[in-house]
């Protein structure tokens, strides 16, 4: 039996989703579904491992990724939706002492 290929957005926030299957190829559709019930077929770009992220929508350079309903990053160029989002389009935020928190950033403005 094949197994059901399953792109997960958890939170309403979430510029990407969730990859649950094995074996995900680039051109490989799978079912993104959202936690409202909303489901669509979604072909992937990239070679997508098991817990790995794809965009469920364009992300344009700079736009903040959001997982979880959470910040982790920004986009370092263009991400085509269903294109597989990891460490070559995305800079991490996570644990980094040379940004400036949110917080402060938005003091300034």
């Amino acid at each position: 039996m094949e197994e059901k290929m399953i792109a997960l957005q958890v939170h309403e926030k979430d510029n990407v989703a969730t990859i649950f299957a094995n074996g995900v190829r680039d051109g490989a559709q799978v079912e993104l579904r959202d936690k409202k019930g909303s489901a669509e077929l979604l072909r992937v770009i990239g070679d997508v491992p098991y817990g790995h992220k794809i965009a469920v929508r364009d992300i344009p350079l700079g736009e903040r990724i959001v997982k979880y309903g959470e910040e982790i990053g920004v986009a370092t160029r263009p991400i085509r939706k269903g294109e597989y989002v990891h460490v070559h389009n995305l800079d991490s935020m996570r644990g980094r002492g040379d940004l400036p928190r949110r917080e402060e950033t938005e003091h300034e403005a």
